[in-house]
């Protein structure tokens, strides 16, 4: 369905029904489509942390700065 912005004011409710239920509501000014309403989506996965279980592994080093790194660092521009 496509409706003109005036259009859209005065029936703003029954477009959001309508586009929450699927179908496609386009906006148009003088006559040109300029903006499409489309329901927004929510996830419903739920992320856990530590859910890779052993599939994850971190280094016995992960947090130390190797040398060559350091020296990097510390020299002056």
């Amino acid at each position: 369905m496509q409706v003109n912005v005036h259009q859209a004011k005065t029936r703003l409710s029954e477009l959001l029904v309508a586009a929450e239920a699927g179908e496609e509501v386009v906006i148009a000014r003088n006559g040109a489509p300029v903006v499409r309403l489309v329901p927004v989506t929510v996830a419903t996965t739920v992320r856990r942390p530590g859910f890779a279980g052993p599939e994850l592994w971190m280094s016995d080093d992960f947090d130390e700065l190797p040398g060559e790194v350091a020296e990097a660092l510390a020299r002056e521009p």
